[in-house]
C-alpha cells in the first residue's frame, strides 16, 4: 500500500482532533456527558424490549413517545432501527442494542448547567416509565438477567455487522452491546491537545475504579468491582485500551492503531474480517470508509470531530446514580479546563499505563496503590474546578463533589460497594460471569 493515504488519514485525524484552539474571542472550553439506563420490569427484573414483543416485559418506546409529545421533543427515524428524539436544547435520546436508553447532552461551557439537565432529563424519564412500571437502573452492568434474557434489540446494519464480530470475542461481546451502561464524558480539545490527550489516558484507570459501579451480574457478585470496565478488557484487544496514550504525535499512533483494527463494517472479497489497512490496500475499502471504521473503535479515550471543535470522550465510568453525576464531571473538568491542575495530575500520574486497566476494573479502590493515587487525582480536580469559578462549578456542586469523596474516595470505596442485590433477585439461571482477558483470533 503507498504511504500516501496513512499520511494522509493521520494528517486529517490530527487536524481534525490534535489541532490547538487559541483561547480568546469569549470562546470558553466545553463539557458534555452520555448517560445510559437499563430498563427492567420493576417487579419480574425482566429487561424491557424497546417495541412491544410477546413474552417480555413492558416496552419503553411507547413510553417516550409520550414523554416526547408532552415536552415537545421531536422524533426523527434512525438508521439504527430505533427513533432518536432531539430535546429543544439540542440533547439527543436514543437506544443501545440491547434497549439501552441513551441521552446525551449538547455541550455546555458550565459543569452546574450540565449536572442540572441531566438530573431534570432523568427525573423525567425515571417519572414517566415508573408510571408503567418500568425502572430505569444507574448501574454499569445488568445485575439482574443473563445474556440469554437480552436479545439483540436494534438491526441496522451496524449493530448487526457488530454483533456478528463481537460473538466471536465469546459472552464478552453481546454482554458489551447489550448489558452494559456507561457515563461518558467529552470535552473540547482545546489549548493543549496533545497534553490532554496524555492526561486523559493515564487517568482513565482511575476513573473506572473511582467510579466502579458494577459488582454484580444475573443475581450474583462477578468477583469485580468494575465487571462492565473487565467485560471490555475480554474484547477484542485490536479496538480497546489505551493506543497512542503516551505519544508526542498521537495522531500518527491512533491512526496506526485504527489501521491495524479489523474492520466490522467491511469485509474482505473472501468474507473474512481483516485489518483495515488490508482492506485498503485491496482495494475492498476506500478512505470513503475511513469515518465509519473510526465509530467501532472503542478505546478509554476516543478522539472526536464535533460540529466546531476537536473533542475527546473520556469512556472509562460506570453509569451511577444522579446524585453523583457531579462526582466524574468534576473530576474531569478539573483536569481539562485548569492549565494548573491538567499539569499537576500530569506529573502526578505519569505515562498511560494500559496494564493497569484490568487492576483497576477488578480491584477498584481495594488496591492500595490505585487507591492513594485516584484520592491525589481528584483532589487535585477538585482544586482545579473551584480555580474555575461559580460560572462553571457553583459551590454547591463543589460541595456535592466533596460528599462524594468523604463517602466514596476517603474509604476506598466506590458506588459499586452500594450495590446490595439479593441473589434470589435474579431473573432466570444465574449465568457465571467471565472476565478479563480474553484472546480472539479473527483471520
Amino acid at each position: 500500500m503507498s504511504i500516501l493515504p496513512v499520511a494522509r488519514l493521520a494528517e486529517q485525524l490530527r487536524r481534525d482532533a490534535f489541532t490547538p484552539r487559541p483561547a480568546g474571542n469569549g470562546w470558553r472550553p466545553r463539557i458534555g456527558a452520555e448517560i445510559e439506563f437499563i430498563p427492567v420490569d420493576s417487579d419480574t427484573h425482566r429487561r424491557c424490549p424497546i417495541v412491544p414483543t410477546p413474552g417480555m416485559a413492558t416496552a419503553t418506546l411507547p413510553v417516550l413517545r409520550r414523554l416526547a409529545y408532552r415536552e415537545g421533543w421531536r422524533e426523527d427515524p434512525s438508521a439504527s432501527g430505533a427513533p432518536v428524539f432531539t430535546t429543544p436544547d439540542g440533547g439527543v435520546l436514543s437506544y443501545e442494542p440491547g434497549g439501552q436508553i441513551e441521552y446525551s447532552s449538547p455541550p455546555n461551557a458550565s459543569v452546574t448547567a450540565l449536572v442540572a439537565a441531566l438530573r431534570e432529563t432523568t427525573r423525567k424519564l425515571r417519572d414517566e416509565a415508573s408510571a408503567f412500571g418500568i425502572g430505569l437502573l444507574t448501574v454499569g452492568l445488568d445485575p439482574f438477567n443473563g445474556i440469554d434474557r437480552v436479545p439483540l434489540q436494534l438491526h441496522g446494519d451496524r449493530y448487526t455487522a457488530m454483533d456478528a464480530y463481537l460473538a466471536a470475542c465469546g459472552p464478552a461481546g453481546p454482554r458489551m452491546m447489550r448489558q452494559t451502561a456507561a457515563f461518558q464524558i467529552t470535552v473540547d480539545a482545546g489549548d493543549d491537545p496533545v497534553g490532554l490527550w496524555q492526561v486523559l489516558s493515564a487517568a482513565a484507570p482511575y476513573v473506572t475504579a473511582i467510579f466502579a459501579n458494577s459488582s454484580r451480574y444475573a443475581g450474583a457478585s462477578t468477583g469485580d468491582q468494575s465487571a462492565r470496565a473487565q467485560t471490555w478488557r475480554a474484547l477484542d484487544p485490536a479496538r480497546t485500551g489505551l493506543p497512542a496514550a503516551a505519544t508526542a504525535a498521537p495522531a500518527a499512533g491512533y491512526t496506526a492503531f485504527a489501521l491495524v483494527a479489523p474492520a466490522i463494517l467491511r469485509r474482505s472479497a473472501d468474507g473474512r474480517y481483516r485489518p483495515f489497512m488490508d482492506l485498503l490496500a485491496s482495494g475492498d475499502a476506500t478512505l470513503a470508509d475511513w469515518g465509519p471504521h473510526l465509530t467501532t473503535l472503542f478505546p478509554e479515550v476516543r478522539p472526536r470531530r464535533s460540529a466546531d471543535a476537536a473533542t475527546f470522550e473520556l469512556r472509562s465510568a460506570d453509569m451511577v446514580p444522579p446524585e453523583s453525576f457531579v462526582a466524574p464531571l468534576v473530576l474531569t473538568a478539573g483536569i481539562a479546563f485548569d492549565a494548573q491542575s491538567r499539569r499537576f495530575a500530569a506529573e502526578l500520574l505519569g505515562p498511560a499505563d494500559p496494564d493497569l486497566l484490568g487492576r483497576a476494573g477488578h480491584e477498584g479502590l481495594r488496591d492500595p496503590a490505585i487507591a492513594r493515587v485516584a484520592r491525589d487525582l481528584y483532589a487535585i480536580a477538585m482544586h482545579g474546578s473551584a480555580r474555575l469559578g461559580d460560572a462553571v462549578v457553583a459551590g454547591a456542586d463543589l460541595d456535592a463533589a466533596r460528599d462524594f469523596a468523604a463517602r466514596y474516595l476517603e474509604r476506598d470505596r466506590s458506588p459499586a460497594d452500594d450495590l446490595g442485590i439479593p441473589d434470589a433477585a435474579v431473573v432466570g439461571k444465574p449465568e457465571r460471569f467471565a472476565g478479563g482477558p480474553h484472546a480472539a483470533t479473527f483471520g
